[in-house]
C-alpha cells in the first residue's frame, strides 16, 4: 500500500496486521473487490483485509475518522452486493475464517469470515453439522444473521436457532458479546436482523448429529410438471421432518443422469433429500421414485459433500427475489408453472419451490422472522451472462412474485432479496412490530447508522 498524504487510511496500512488494498494496487484490487454477483461493480476507496478483532476495530475507527461509508464483507455471496461500497471502506473478514469444533459439548466456534464450506468440512469428521444453506460459498456470518434457511432446515431448524452466542465490534469500536444471558435484546435481534448492529467476529453454534444425506435428483419433461408437482405438494405436506429439498424449474444440465432430450432445455426436477442412510432413506424416497421420472440419480453422501453439490457458479449477473406462501393449492401450482415459462434459458437460472414447516415452524416464536410459519417458499433465482438480458431477467423474477401474490404470507427471508426491493418490502420481511423493536436495538448499538450497507434498519 502506498499513500503520499497523512490520512486515516494511510495510517491504517501501517497499523493493521492484515493488508490494506487500494485502487492503485491494480490486479489485487480487482480480485479483492470481485463478488459472486457479476452485476455488482463498485470501487471502494480501500479494502481492509482484517486478520484479528483488533484489525476490525482499527479499520472501523479509520473509516469513521475519515468520514467514509463502511461495508462489511464475509463470503461476498449476498445477491444485493452490500459487501462493497463506492468510495468507502470495506472491512474484509475473509482471513478470519477459523473454525474450532468441540464435539463433547456439541458446539463449534466460527470466525466471522468463514464460509459454509469451512464450517461443514470442520464438523464432518465428527458426524456433526450446523444448519447449513444451499451453497458452500455463502458466508456463515451473513447466513446466520439473516436467519439461515437451507436444504435440511425442516430437520435442523434455521441457522439462527442454533446460535449460542456471538461477538461483535459495534459502531463505536467496542467488542460486545450477545447471548441469552448477556445483551439479550441484541441477541434477539441477531436472529434475523442481519448485519445492522456491528461486525460479527465470532459465533458459537450448536451442532446436530447428521453424518450423511441420501438424495434423489429426478427429472421430467415440462408437460408432466403439473401432475408431478401436485403429487410432490401432497407428499411434502405429510412428510417426515427428515425430508428436505425442492421442486425446480430449470434448464436441464449436461450430466449423464439427465436424458439427452432434456439437456439444455426447460424441464422440471425434484431434489428430495433425506437425513438418513441409504437403506432407511429408501421408504421416504419411494413415493417420488414411483412417479416415472425420465432420468436422475439416487446417492448417499457425506453431509459436507451434499452441501456443496449444488453450488451456483460465480461471476454471472444475478437478480433474485422470493415470496413465502400460506399454502399451495391447485391454482398456485398452475400459476407457479405458468410464471416459469419466462425463465431465462439456457442459463443457470432456476425457479425453486422450497417446502417449509417442520423445525422451521416449530422454532422459537420470539424471533424477528414472521416468514418461519409459511408452508412454502418460491425463490426465482436469475443468473445470466449478458448485460442485455438484465431487464428480461428482472421482469421474470418480479413476474413470479406477482403470480404468487394470492397466496403470499407477507414475510420474506431477506437474504433472498436483491438491492432493488423497496423499503416497505424490507420492513415487511420482519413485520412492522418486529421492525420497531429492531429499531430500538439499532439505536442502542449503532445510533448513527454506521452499518447501513445491508437491508437497513433505521435507528429509532
Amino acid at each position: 500500500m502506498s499513500m503520499t498524504t497523512d490520512t486515516p487510511l494511510s495510517r491504517l496500512g501501517e497499523e493493521l496486521a492484515g493488508r490494506v488494498i487500494l485502487p492503485e494496487d491494480r490486479d489485487d484490487y480487482d480480485t479483492a473487490r470481485a463478488l459472486f454477483n457479476g452485476r455488482i461493480d463498485r470501487r471502494p476507496a480501500a479494502i481492509a483485509q482484517c486478520a484479528s478483532v483488533a484489525d476490525v476495530q482499527r479499520a472501523l475507527a479509520s473509516g469513521r475518522d475519515g468520514g467514509l461509508e463502511i461495508a462489511v464483507r464475509g463470503g461476498g455471496h449476498g445477491v444485493a452486493g452490500r459487501a462493497l461500497c463506492d468510495g468507502g471502506l470495506v472491512i474484509d473478514m475473509r482471513h478470519m475464517n477459523d473454525v474450532s469444533v468441540d464435539p463433547d459439548r456439541g458446539t463449534v466456534q466460527v470466525g466471522g469470515g468463514a464460509v459454509m464450506g469451512d464450517l461443514d468440512r470442520a464438523t464432518q469428521p465428527y458426524g456433526l453439522a450446523a444448519p447449513g444453506g444451499r451453497v458452500s460459498t455463502t458466508g456463515v456470518g451473513g447466513y446466520v444473521l439473516g436467519g439461515g434457511d437451507g436444504w435440511m432446515a425442516r430437520k435442523l431448524g434455521l441457522a439462527c436457532d442454533s446460535l449460542v452466542d456471538a461477538e461483535l465490534v459495534t459502531a463505536d469500536g467496542t467488542l460486545v458479546r450477545a447471548s441469552e444471558a448477556e445483551n439479550p435484546e441484541l441477541f434477539w435481534a441477531l436472529h434475523g436482523g442481519g448485519g445492522n448492529f456491528g461486525v460479527a467476529t465470532r459465533f458459537t453454534l450448536r451442532l446436530s448429529y447428521l453424518p450423511t444425506i441420501t438424495f434423489a435428483f429426478l427429472f421430467w419433461p415440462m408437460d408432466e410438471a403439473e401432475s408431478v408437482l401436485s403429487r410432490y405438494r401432497d407428499f411434502m405436506e405429510d412428510a417426515s421432518d427428515d425430508v428436505g429439498g425442492a421442486a425446480l424449474l430449470l434448464t436441464g444440465p449436461d450430466e449423464p443422469f439427465v436424458p439427452e432430450a432434456l439437456q439444455g432445455r426447460p424441464c422440471f426436477a425434484l431434489l428430495v433429500a433425506v437425513a438418513r442412510e441409504g437403506a432407511t432413506a429408501r421408504p421416504l424416497l419411494a413415493p417420488m421414485l414411483g412417479l416415472g421420472h425420465a432420468g436422475g440419480c439416487v446417492e448417499t453422501v457425506p453431509y459436507a459433500d451434499f452441501q456443496c453439490m449444488f453450488d451456483d457458479p460465480p461471476g454471472f449477473r444475478n437478480y433474485w427475489s422470493a415470496e413465502y406462501l400460506t399454502g399451495f393449492p391447485g391454482a398456485a401450482v398452475t400459476a407457479f408453472l405458468d410464471a416459469g415459462r419466462d425463465i431465462p434459458a439456457p442459463s443457470p437460472s432456476m425457479q425453486p419451490l422450497f417446502p417449509q414447516g417442520g423445525a422451521i415452524a416449530r422454532g422459537p416464536a420470539d424471533t424477528p422472522l414472521p416468514w418461519r410459519t409459511a408452508s412454502w417458499a418460491v425463490h426465482p433465482l436469475g443468473m445470466w451472462a449478458d448485460p442485455a438480458h438484465d431487464a428480461a431477467g428482472r421482469a421474470w423474477a418480479r413476474g413470479v412474485r406477482e403470480a404468487m401474490q394470492p397466496w403470499a404470507q407477507g414475510g420474506v427471508y431477506l437474504n433472498f432479496l436483491g438491492a432493488e426491493e423497496d423499503a416497505e418490502r424490507i420492513v415487511a420481511g420482519w413485520g412492522a412490530e418486529n421492525y420497531a423493536r429492531l429499531q430500538e436495538v439499532k439505536r442502542a448499538f449503532d445510533p448513527h447508522n454506521v452499518f447501513c450497507n445491508n437491508h437497513n434498519i433505521a435507528p429509532a
